[in-house]
């Protein structure tokens, strides 16, 4: 990844990209072609137009360095096997990319490629990756859906290096929505690096293909890594931007609704009641599209969780009383009744204990934070983890109580397994 794949990915031209920062065009040309270097002063202001810290705008300026040659590599072993999609990222990813651009910009000798290249395979793509995201929802464990999530990225790589230039669009979209379920794959395991790496690919190669409501939702997918490292004000401008591009979308689509979903919960983590709330009842305008208002695989948003969104945004502002009517509504419905949906019930317990330690009720915590430990064991879901984690903070609110401080290790050995 480099400079230039993280501007378009946030829908900087070169020249918006050079105005925010008070530079020339060719200056960017030159620090995106690595010829020369921003100075220490111009490094902040491009560090934060990229939503990024300073030490990760050091790498993505730093050239790659040449790799050992094969017999002096070392092996590399991944925990759990997750390592797949960690080298996807690094090389599949930016091969493809790579690829594409070319073929979108040489003039290839279409009438001897068709020979080798069959329309039909592009539809092939977009509906084995319409089932990946079935399988991906339905799965008990993320992580059983890596393998075959790379096996169609090394397909679909093989498919660009062969494909006349006027189907790359067409296959840029269905490598951006492969590229989404891979992040979210990487999300689900804390990697979010990975996650990040994934979704800004994700963006670029649906810049490319001009797919509007693709772009939108990578970026949301991008703004999350921002929320769980806590850099709110990035995270609130990378949806801005989402926005606006959702704004170029289908309107009978609901990407600019789950924008302003998550933008909801951005503005509980800054403290914006109000902004919260009226993000909260755009994103509610989901209920006034037509049916379907989403395409079953990278946009999944349709209102449902809205009751659980709202509960959860109550309680990161403080208001227990409208989160827990909220929440309860949410785990009574049909989506989150026993046995579904493992990681959004989870949350949605971890919430409700959350709430049980702030007004100091040992039983409140103990009935729904030992339910919820129960569903992120089955489940592995490092999503629900993540939720259990912030809950530890609240314990410590109720004393001594030995049966909370079980819980409280039990969630620590779960959180560094």
């Amino acid at each position: 990844m480099g400079l230039a794949e993280r501007r378009k990915a946030l829908g900087y031209s070169q020249e918006t990209f050079a105005h925010a920062l008070g530079v020339d065009r060719t200056t960017v040309g030159r620090w995106e072609r690595r010829e020369t270097r921003p100075t220490p002063e111009q490094r902040p202001k491009i560090a934060h137009a990229l939503g990024m810290e300073l030490s990760e705008l050091d790498a993505l300026l730093t050239p790659p360095q040449a790799e050992p040659p094969e017999s002096a590599a070392s092996p590399i072993s991944p925990p759990n096997g997750s390592g797949g999609i960690d080298d996807m990222i690094r090389r599949e990813f930016l091969r493809l990319l790579a690829v594409t651009g070319a073929l979108s910009t040489l003039e290839a000798d279409t009438e001897a490629i068709a020979e080798s290249a069959d329309r039909g395979s592009t539809d092939d793509f977009h509906a084995m990756n319409g089932h990946l995201w079935q399988v991906y929802q339905l799965a008990r464990s993320k992580r059983s859906v890596t393998a075959v999530v790379q096996d169609q990225l090394s397909a679909l790589n093989d498919a660009l290096k062969l494909t006349p230039s006027s189907y790359t669009d067409s296959l840029c979209t269905a490598a951006s929505d492969l590229f989404q379920l891979a992040g979210e794959l990487a999300f689900d395991e804390n990697r979010y690096m990975d996650a990040s790496a994934a979704y800004t690919l994700a963006a670029s190669a649906s810049t490319q293909a001009r797919s509007f409501d693709l772009w939108a939702c990578a970026l949301v997918r991008q703004s999350y890594v921002d929320l769980y490292a806590r850099r709110f004000s990035e995270a609130a401008d990378t949806l801005d931007v989402a926005r606006r591009v959702a704004a170029r979308g289908d309107s009978s689509l609901s990407t600019r609704h789950w924008v302003a979903s998550v933008q909801a919960e951005t503005y509980a983590n800054l403290g914006d009641l109000t902004a919260c709330e009226r993000a909260m009842d755009e994103a509610q305008e989901v209920a006034s599209l037509p049916t379907p208002v989403h395409n079953a695989g990278w946009l999944r948003f349709d209102g449902s969780r809205l009751a659980e969104e709202r509960g959860a945004r109550y309680v990161q502002l403080g208001r227990l009383d409208l989160a827990e009517d909220a929440l309860k509504s949410a785990l009574d419905s049909g989506a989150l009744r026993s046995g579904m949906s493992f990681r959004r019930r989870g949350v949605v317990l971890a919430d409700l204990a959350a709430i049980g330690a702030k007004r100091h009720d040992t039983e409140q915590v103990l009935t729904y934070g030992t339910e919820a430990l129960r569903l992120a064991r089955q489940s592995g879901s490092g999503y629900v983890a993540r939720r259990l984690q912030r809950l530890r903070a609240e314990l410590g609110l109720l004393g001594g109580d030995r049966r909370v401080a079980d819980l409280d290790a039990e969630i620590g050995v779960l959180c560094t397994t």
